[in-house]
C-alpha cells in the first residue's frame, strides 16, 4: 500500500483519520465542503485537502533520564 503524503506510515494515517471521524461524530463541523455524510469519508477528505493538522507527541523521559539530568545540573556537568 502506498504511503499517504505527509504521513510517516499508513498506520498513523488511520489513527489520525479515526480520531477526526470521532470528532465529527461528536458534533464537530466539517472543515471542507463534501457530498459525503459518513464521518470516516469526511475525515479522509479533510486529510486529503490538508485541513487536518497532527503532531507526534514527544515521548516522556524515563525516571532514570530525569534523575540523571538533575544530577548533572547539580554537579555542573551540563
Amino acid at each position: 500500500m502506498k504511503l499517504i503524503e505527509g504521513f510517516d506510515s499508513n498506520y498513523r494515517y488511520i489513527l489520525v483519520a479515526a480520531r477526526r471521524a470521532r470528532q465529527l461524530q461528536g458534533g464537530a463541523p466539517p472543515v471542507i465542503e463534501t457530498h459525503s455524510r459518513k464521518p470516516c469519508r469526511i475525515a479522509q477528505d479533510e486529510i486529503k485537502a490538508g485541513k487536518v493538522k497532527w503532531v507526534i507527541p514527544e515521548t516522556p523521559k524515563s525516571p532514570v533520564e530525569v534523575v540523571s539530568e538533575i544530577l548533572d545540573k547539580a554537579l555542573g556537568q551540563e
